[in-house]
């Protein structure tokens, strides 16, 4: 069974902010490691390959894509353990962002896709509510998700969240 979609939106001066958050019963360390290490992210999004750090460009295989296809992402800045930002390389430009904070013994990780509107969030939000579940099911050792059991059925849920 699928969880209901938790993303919200947030205007900020340069756009809007889609947000989607997990809370792992772990340490922050431990949860850096599964977002950042190349190993550890192919069991949710896929490896990467090249040179991490700041002002660098490394190679993402989006594993669980048709085609498994790979991208360019620059890395625009890696706080461990608490903060990366990527932008993809080509014409689309996302901007990510990770966000962890570690309290009580728990660590909370919050995705943010840097938008230029609300355009596409109805396909976009449910990309990422499955992203994120594939790395709770990885780090619990649980089955995938589907995502068909995402899209098309919290397209809704995101598009209402529009403004």
């Amino acid at each position: 069974m699928t969880n209901p979609p938790t993303g919200r939106l947030v205007p900020t001066t340069t756009g809007t902010d889609l947000v989607i958050s997990r809370s792992f019963k772990a340490g922050i360390d431990d949860v850096w490691a599964s977002v950042t290490e190349p190993e550890r992210t192919a069991r949710w999004y896929g490896r990467w390959t090249g040179e991490g750090g700041p002002g660098q460009i490394i190679k993402v295989q989006m594993a669980f894509e048709e085609g498994a296809p790979w991208m360019e992402m620059r890395v625009d800045v890696c706080e461990p353990p608490r903060r990366l930002a990527v932008t993809s390389v080509g014409e689309d430009g996302w901007q990510l962002e990770l966000v962890l904070t570690e309290a009580g013994g728990r660590t909370e990780l919050s995705l943010v896709h840097h938008l230029p509107g609300t355009e596409g969030v109805g396909e976009i939000g449910p990309g990422w509510e499955y992203y994120l579940d594939m790395l709770v099911a990885a780090r619990e050792g649980t089955p995938q998700p589907i995502f068909d059991h995402y899209y098309p059925s919290m397209k809704a849920y995101f598009e209402e969240l529009r403004p």
